[in-house]
């Protein structure tokens, strides 16, 4: 059945999760690729014999995996280690500036020893 190359195409639009006419996140299911290709609700059946290889990867498509918890788990993982680098370089950032303010509080001492040198007034 040459119609099914529209509901192929609504398939994998639904797996990369790019859908045109239905929402983003949709479960994939047969009625979502047949309204994802433009046809009712309904209208893949597995009864109709062009449909078996369609049915067949619905199916699989919409079987639950465990790559989005593995997915999710590495990149809460990896937000963690970004939030320790960027509160490691805060903290660098502090006492970076602490040792500067030191340094020039005792550049000042050391002006205002100098007597020779006018303070400015307004």
């Amino acid at each position: 059945m040459s119609d099914t190359s529209d509901y192929f195409s609504a398939l994998q639009r639904l797996i990369s999760n790019r859908p045109v006419r239905v929402s983003t996140g949709s479960k994939i299911n047969k009625d979502t690729v047949a309204l994802e290709a433009g046809r009712k609700r309904g209208s893949i059946k597995k009864s109709r014999p062009g449909f078996t290889n369609l049915i067949i990867e619905i199916n699989k498509a919409s079987a639950p995996s465990t790559k989005p918890k593995n997915d999710l788990s590495n990149r809460l993982k990896k937000i963690r280690e970004d939030k320790n680098k960027y509160r490691e370089r805060y903290h660098q950032s502090l006492n970076r500036e602490i040792m500067l303010l030191n340094r020039l509080s005792e550049l000042e001492k050391e002006l205002n020893k100098l007597s020779n040198v006018i303070p400015f007034k307004e």
